[in-house]
């Protein structure tokens, strides 16, 4: 029995009239099924027409971010326009100010992702390094391994994974070594106030010259750094070629053979020299004097190998490829 109130005959009349409403409705819903589905193909044989292998020849990444890009927004103008069709078009309305809000939540939600994205994008079209490249990154240094839609990769000089994020290397002031494949080194060495500096400066530069690693041009140099307290420091320079050389093999194999050669001319390299004050010493048994020891004689002038050097190269070349994403670095694009 219907509980009093309750007019089941206005219900069910009700239940028909939407009933037929719908069969009425049933040749635009399947026109609008049929919209999208179109749609979709469309946005298919669009995605795969050869103007985008073209953008694929200057930048994987971006054959990829252009094919989902246009799909998506032909499969959507097609849904709205079947919107349309069925005269949905309060729904369409809800849907994009849904949309509208769900994309500031999400933009807010997903702030860094997104930013690294982005700058991952404009960092494949920039290309400001290329793989293997020795660079220095807001203070991380390393060799560039790869980069990705999120994250450059680096293995540190030591042998480690570095990850950092796309956003703060976009950002970050960057060190490629490797781009000038010349690199300076420079130390200081320290001369007795009373020898001749000029003298000591040609026989730093002369050994230099003779050097197995530094280059002609530009030509080893040296020069009065500063006066110290009990010395003078004359500091040497001089260029490697990074390509045939190592870097700090060259620098270790110059500072020493620009102290032999000083040590062979005669030139006083102080100590730094320090004033003591003596007090009154209370009585002692007298010590047994103190044999002073002999001073080591120069090691053999032998030749170092200074080579470069390969160890992270080999190490980098035994990664296992990445299988999850794509590494946007093309050794061939355009540096900036």
């Amino acid at each position: 029995m219907a509980p009093p109130g309750f007019d089941i005959e206005f219900a069910l009349q009700r239940l028909v009239g939407e009933f037929y409403r719908l069969l009425a409705a049933l040749p635009l819903l399947l026109m609008a099924l049929l919209l999208v589905w179109v749609g979709w193909l469309l946005a298919r044989w669009l995605s795969r027409h050869a103007v985008f292998e073209r953008i694929d020849s200057r930048n994987p990444f971006l054959r990829d971010l252009a094919r989902t890009t246009v799909r998506w927004l032909v499969t959507g103008a097609a849904i709205l326009v079947a919107l349309q069709v069925m005269d949905a078009t309060a729904l369409v309305g809800a849907v994009l100010g849904t949309a509208g809000v769900l994309g500031i939540a999400l933009g807010f939600a997903f702030k860094d992702t997104l930013e690294n994205y982005l700058a991952g994008i404009l960092m494949s079209l920039r290309q400001p390094f290329a793989p293997r490249d020795h660079v220095v990154i807001d203070g991380n240094e390393g060799l560039v391994i790869s980069m990705t839609s999120r994250a450059t990769i680096l293995m540190t000089l030591d042998g480690n994974h570095l990850r950092l994020p796309n956003a703060m290397v976009f950002r970050s002031v960057t060190l490629n070594y490797t781009r000038n494949p010349s690199r300076r080194f420079e130390f200081d060495v320290g001369i007795g106030v009373n020898e001749n500096l000029v003298r000591a400066q040609r026989i730093g530069v002369d050994e230099l010259k003779r050097l197995d690693g530094v280059i002609e041009r530009p030509p080893p140099r040296a020069y009065i750094a500063a006066l110290g307290d009990s010395n003078v420091q004359v500091r040497f320079h001089g260029w490697v070629d990074q390509r045939s050389n190592d870097f700090l093999l060259v620098k270790s194999e110059a500072i020493r053979k620009v102290k032999l050669a000083l040590e062979r001319e005669g030139m006083d390299m102080p100590e730094p020299i320090y004033r003591v004050h003596l007090t009154e010493p209370r009585q002692q048994a007298p010590a047994a004097p103190a044999t002073a020891a002999p001073a080591p004689a120069p090691s053999a002038d032998d030749d170092i190998d200074t080579r470069a050097l390969t160890d992270l190269q080999e190490q980098i070349d035994q990664e296992p490829p990445s299988t999850s994403e794509r590494d946007l670095l093309d050794p061939a694009a355009p540096k900036e």
